[in-house]
C-alpha cells in the first residue's frame, strides 16, 4: 500500500469515508490494505532485529513486536470468526461464548483485558514464523465470514469487520512509534513542509459535535448532539517547529511561569528539551506532550482549541488543513451525554477522565481511520506519540 503524507480538509480521505459508510467490497478493501501495511511493518522489525531475536527492552509504552502482531490476529478472530453474536453489531454480547481458536493458548497470550501489560515480555510467545502464519489464517477465515455476507448487508452486519480493520491500522501506527522510541528505522512517511501561518476565524453559533448512528462509529463518537461555539480564531494548520523553537531558545523550559501545575510536575522530572536545531522549522511540531504545547500557548498568549472547536473548524472552515500531526486539544476525554459501550468495552470506558483528546491525524496514520470526528485518546504526559498541536485565541 502506498504510505504518502496527506494533508486533510474536511472530513477526511476518501477511504475513511468509504470504510465508515460502504459496503462489503469496502471493508475488504480496508482489510487486506491494513494487512499489507502490518506485514511491510513486520519486515521492516524483522530486518532490524532478527527473525530469531525480535526481542526488546521493557517500557511502558510498548508491546513485544510478535505479541502485537499475534494480538492483531487474535483481535479480529475474536469479534469475527469466533464470534457467534457478529450479526448483531453493537448489540452483541461482549461475554458470548466463542468458538475455539486457530491457535491454541491464544486467549491466554493476546487478551489485553486479561493479559497484564508487563507480563507479556514473559510469555511463551509464538515465534515470528508462526506469528505470521496466525495472521493469515485468521485473515483467511474473516474473508470468508465478509463473503457470507448478505447482499446488501447492513451496518450491524459490517460493524465488526469495520471495527478489526480500524484497530489493526491504530497497531501499525503504533508500530511506528515504537519504533522510532527504540531508534529502529522503518519505511514511515515523510513529514510534509507547511506554509506561512494563517489564522481562520471560527464564528458563533451552534455545531453538530459527534457521529451520526448511520454507518460505523466508534461509541465515544456517540450521540450526535448539538452545542454552543463561540467565536474563536484558530490556526489554519498544526504549529511547526519555527513557530516552536523561539519558546525554547528563550529558557521556556526553565521559566516555569509558562507551565501549569502538572505540567511543572511534569517537566520537574525531565533531563531533555526537543532538539529544535536538528528539525526541519517548516515541519509540524512532534513528540510534544499536552504540557509542552500548553506551555508554549501561554507562552505565545495563545491557547490549546476544545476539541468541539478543532472539529468544527475542519467541517466547516474552507483552509483547515489537517493531517501533519495528531493535535492535543484542551478537552479531557469524557463520554458524551447518553454514551453507551459498544461490546469492545475496554475501547473508551476504562480511560474516561485519565486521557486527553487529541484530534487529526499524523503522516503515519491509515486513510481508513483519519476521520475528523475521530477522537484519539492519550495519557497527556505521552511525547512518544506522533503529537503535536494548533493554537486558538478569542
Amino acid at each position: 500500500m502506498e504510505h504518502a503524507s496527506p494533508v486533510y480538509n474536511s472530513a477526511g480521505p476518501a477511504a475513511s469515508l468509504e470504510l465508515r459508510h460502504g459496503d462489503t467490497h469496502a471493508a475488504r478493501r480496508a482489510l487486506l490494505a491494513v494487512r499489507d501495511r502490518t506485514l511491510q511493518l513486520a519486515d521492516a522489525w524483522e530486518a532490524a532485529l532478527g527473525r530469531g531475536g525480535m526481542r526488546i527492552p521493557y517500557d511502558a509504552g510498548l508491546n513485544p513486536p510478535v505479541w502485537e502482531w499475534g494480538h492483531v490476529a487474535w483481535f479480529q478472530e475474536w469479534w469475527v470468526a469466533r464470534n457467534r453474536e457478529r450479526s448483531l453489531g453493537g448489540r452483541c454480547d461482549p461475554a458470548n461464548a466463542r468458538l475455539p481458536s486457530l491457535l491454541a493458548r491464544a486467549d491466554a497470550f493476546y487478551d489485553s483485558s486479561a493479559v497484564a501489560h508487563r507480563t507479556r515480555w514473559e510469555l511463551p510467545l509464538p515465534d515470528a514464523a508462526q506469528t505470521r502464519d496466525y495472521l493469515a489464517r485468521t485473515l483467511e477465515s474473516t474473508m470468508a465470514c465478509l463473503v457470507a455476507l448478505p447482499a446488501g448487508a447492513s451496518d450491524a452486519d459490517l460493524y465488526f469487520f469495520r471495527l478489526v480493520a480500524l484497530h489493526e491500522a491504530m497497531h501499525s501506527e503504533a508500530s511506528e512509534y515504537m519504533a522510532r522510541t527504540l531508534g529502529i528505522a522503518l519505511d514511515s512517511a515523510p513529514a510534509r513542509e507547511l506554509g506561512p501561518h494563517r489564522e481562520l476565524e471560527l464564528p458563533a453559533g451552534r455545531f453538530l459535535l459527534g457521529s451520526p448512528r448511520e454507518g460505523f462509529a466508534f461509541d465515544n463518537e456517540l450521540d450526535a448532539h448539538e452545542v454552543e461555539i463561540a467565536a474563536a480564531r484558530i490556526d489554519a494548520q498544526a504549529v511547526t517547529w519555527e513557530r516552536f523553537a523561539p519558546f525554547v531558545e528563550a529558557g521556556g523550559y526553565s521559566d516555569t511561569q509558562w507551565w501549569t501545575d502538572a505540567g511543572r510536575e511534569w517537566l520537574s522530572a525531565q533531563d531533555r528539551v526537543p532538539s529544535v536545531h536538528a528539525t526541519h522549522r517548516l515541519h509540524a511540531v512532534v513528540h510534544v506532550n499536552a504540557f509542552e504545547a500548553e506551555a508554549w500557548c501561554n507562552w505565545a498568549g495563545r491557547r490549546l482549541p476544545t476539541e468541539v472547536e478543532w472539529e468544527c473548524a475542519a467541517l466547516t472552515l474552507p483552509g483547515f488543513e489537517w493531517g501533519n500531526a495528531w493535535e492535543w486539544t484542551s478537552s479531557d476525554f469524557l463520554p458524551f451525554a447518553g454514551f453507551e459501550p459498544h461490546p469492545y468495552r475496554d475501547y473508551s470506558v476504562p480511560w474516561f477522565g485519565t486521557r486527553r483528546v487529541l484530534r487529526g491525524a499524523s503522516p503515519a496514520t491509515s486513510p481508513f481511520l483519519a476521520h475528523a470526528k475521530y477522537r484519539n485518546f492519550f495519557e497527556p504526559h505521552r511525547r512518544d506519540v506522533f503529537a503535536g498541536f494548533r493554537s486558538a485565541a478569542r
